[in-house]
């Protein structure tokens, strides 16, 4: 199989239906996606909660980010790994984003970086862009202003909100971004954005007519022991699974 590029990303825009992806946080998970023909696994900052336990994603670090990263893309062969930009990685300069993404595409191996926002990120995806580091944008309800915008709530409501997230994506667009994803604003306005803009979007909590669809693939497969968000369809209860695997195997453990 050849492996996804950027254009077959891209390629999306124009197919009849949507496409999807997952997250993946290490080698065993990236392989089954990639396995299932999953074309973009993002290597999310989503793994400060579920695989080191934080309460946000806020506190993962780059040094954390990178292990997974280079994981996953030992596990996908032909997914397009696209590695999530944490917390204060991009945001202090230009310098500091080309340095960090530039680390996960030379020493990980990733295919594309993505960080959050739009208006005021712009130079930064364009910096990157002009380097040769693919950018994925992020806009809508981004989890690391989850303290300036007040908790994990529905974006784009009002009038207002709705024009500065089309704004969001139109600068997004044109600093050079790939894709982009909308995560958690009413489906009237993804439709108007995904309309609106010649690259893919994709969704999150966001309705159905993104040209693709992501979620946690903790979420999808019931592996933490908490109830998933609305917009995540839970395929499987995995933990309570596992759970119970485990205590028959210490029940057989200690009848030898």
């Amino acid at each position: 199989m050849k492996k996804i590029t950027i254009q077959n990303i891209k390629d999306f825009k124009a197919t009849s239906h949507s496409f999807a992806t997952l997250t993946a946080y290490d080698f065993n998970s990236a392989h089954i996606l990639d396995s299932a023909e999953i074309p973009l696994i993002l290597v999310g900052d989503s793994a400060s909660m579920t695989m080191y336990g934080y309460n946000t994603t806020l506190p993962v670090s780059m040094d954390e980010m990178m292990l997974l990263v280079k994981a996953v893309t030992r596990g996908a062969k032909r997914s397009l790994v696209v590695a999530d930009m944490p917390f204060l990685s991009y945001q202090p300069s230009l310098e500091t984003t080309i340095k960090n993404a530039g680390l996960f595409m030379k020493e990980c191996g990733a295919g594309a970086v993505k960080l959050e926002g739009g208006t005021r990120v712009v130079k930064n995806i364009s910096a990157l862009v002009e380097h040769g580091i693919p950018v994925l944008g992020h806009i809508g309800l981004t989890p690391q202003s989850v303290n300036q915008l007040s908790g994990y709530k529905i974006q784009g409501k009002t009038t207002e909100d709705a024009q500065k997230i089309i704004d969001d994506a139109m600068a997004v667009e044109n600093a050079g971004a790939f894709g982009v994803v909308l995560e958690c604003i009413p489906e009237e306005l993804a439709t108007h954005i995904t309309q609106k803009l010649q690259i893919p979007t994709i969704g999150i909590g966001s309705g159905n007519t993104c040209d693709g669809q992501i979620q946690v693939f903790h979420d999808i497969m019931g592996l933490m022991d908490n109830k998933p968000p609305k917009h995540a369809k839970q395929y499987d209860t995995l933990y309570a699974n596992m759970l119970n695997i485990v205590k028959r195997y210490k029940d057989d453990i200690e009848q030898l």
